[in-house]
């Protein structure tokens, strides 16, 4: 008669230990932190998404005006005839001539380049884009024919011209005006100069991505200005060669040092450039009103010769120049500071569940769910606040009211004003010992491996005193 009672009894039992065994809520709080890995994976996908989208609006804004520019010149290059014996069908040997041309860089070449930036706005994008003057001072030397096994009777020199290298035609904004000696000469835009300008360029990576050192993209440019010049072999070569070229572009300027020694020098009213390329300034100047760089490379700097014979030779890896740089890291930021979500929910749910071990109070696992959907909602508000006004304040923003609400909803289930205080100022130093790690470069690890430890040291002190097999 008395086991319906006693079933009764077991059944009541099991129900109280499920819901007060520290070992099930444990184990709840668990599975609850797997399951939030799904929406923080989410969130960081839609950074991804939301930085694509920033890219690729600024590409169109800067396509739409001209794209980065590199520029090269001017290169003399005069054809000669080349003969060569060939067979044919019936394997009689005969002599074929035809024109080759014979490449030669300026002896000296200095470069000045005054950049005009401006800023275009799409929505919430914006792209920097500018308008430069740049003078080209160039010098030649006699061609050594003789070190090409080239005969001097075979050279054409009524044929020769001056070849200048831009990688975005669209960019020309006025007629180049071009003086050598005395004889103002007149050019023609082709698709094909007979070199191939490679540049190449490092990938750009979030802020704490793994460095792709090797990983270059290289994009190839054949297109320039070709300027017809009637040379003799008494033509001096050494009178002075001016190019006034005046390009617009976007985001960099690239130069190639054609000379045997090159010297640039770049100007320009930016307060955030970045000098890129194989070589770094020789000196520079950054302030708020600007920036001057100079560089100087040397024949021995180059990966190539002085002069060379046959058309499509690579100069690459030999380019330098500015980067015009507008600061985007509020994506890199939101996306560093969402790889430490999962650590933060971690965190505080095991610093709710000291505090509910600590005060005997009892909070459901439904609670837990809430808390740690308002923890990860905090990085979809993060990330659209910085789009607006920048990740600091964005920051600092969406952390006040995360951890308003949170302390809150403590305080309801607690009602603890000291506990619940307590509670909030650790979350709040959780908040911010995250924003200290992401504004750290080369000391983050360090600090943030220094701050767990004493984060873990902590919680063994505060749960020393709680006995595990009580329940």
């Amino acid at each position: 008669m008395n086991q319906p009672n006693e079933s009764a009894g077991l059944i009541t039992r099991l129900q109280v230990w499920v819901r007060e065994s520290i070992s099930i809520k444990i184990f709840s709080i668990g599975v609850l932190v797997l399951l939030l890995l799904i929406p923080t994976t989410w969130i960081q996908s839609l950074i991804e998404e939301r930085q694509h989208r920033a890219q690729s609006v600024v590409q169109d804004i800067s396509e739409t005006w001209s794209g980065e520019q590199v520029l090269l010149g001017p290169v003399l290059v005069i054809p000669y005839l080349k003969k060569e014996s060939v067979l044919d069908e019936k394997l009689n040997v005969h002599l074929r001539e035809y024109e080759e041309l014979a490449f030669f860089l300026p002896q000296t070449l200095t470069a000045k380049s005054e950049v005009k930036p401006t800023r275009l706005h799409r929505g919430i994008f914006e792209a920097a884009v500018y308008e430069s003057l740049n003078v080209f001072r160039a010098r030649f030397e006699a061609p050594d024919f003789s070190a090409l096994n080239i005969a001097s009777s075979s050279v054409l020199w009524n044929k020769s011209y001056l070849i200048v290298g831009i990688s975005d035609l669209r960019g020309v904004s006025s007629n180049p005006s071009v003086r050598w000696g005395e004889q103002q000469l007149e050019g023609e835009p082709t698709d094909n100069i007979g070199i191939v300008l490679r540049l190449l360029e490092k990938p750009e990576l979030a802020d704490g991505d793994a460095p792709t050192l090797f990983s270059r993209t290289k994009n190839e440019f054949k297109k320039g200005i070709r300027i017809p010049v009637n040379l003799s072999p008494d033509t001096p070569l050494d009178q002075e060669l001016v190019i006034q070229l005046a390009v617009k572009g976007s985001r960099a300027l690239h130069f190639i040092p054609a000379g045997k020694t090159s010297e640039v020098a770049v100007n320009g009213k930016w307060d955030s450039p970045s000098f890129v390329g194989s070589f770094s300034p020789a000196s520079r100047n950054v302030g708020p009103a600007g920036f001057e760089a100079h560089w100087r490379v040397l024949h021995y700097n180059r990966p190539f010769e002085q002069q060379w014979v046959g058309s499509n030779r690579e100069l690459s890896d030999a380019d330098f120049g500015v980067r015009l740089l507008i600061p985007v890291g509020q994506y890199q930021k939101s996306m560093r500071t969402a790889k430490y979500g999962i650590l933060v929910v971690l965190l505080s749910f095991v610093a709710l569940l000291l505090v509910e071990l600590i005060t005997k109070a009892r909070i459901h696992a439904f609670q837990y769910i809430l808390i740690g959907a308002a923890l990860v909602v905090y990085y979809s508000l993060l990330l659209s606040f910085s789009e607006h006004i920048g990740f600091n304040a964005s920051y600092l923003i969406s952390s006040g009211c995360t951890i308003a609400v949170v302390t809150l909803y403590v305080w309801t289930m607690l009602q603890n004003h000291r506990i619940t205080l307590l509670f909030g100022s650790l979350l709040a130093f959780f908040y911010v010992f995250i924003f200290v790690i992401i504004q750290l470069q080369d000391y983050s690890l360090l600090v943030g491996s220094v701050g767990l430890f004493t984060l873990v040291a902590a919680l063994m002190y505060v749960s020393r005193k709680v006995n595990w097999y009580t329940t």
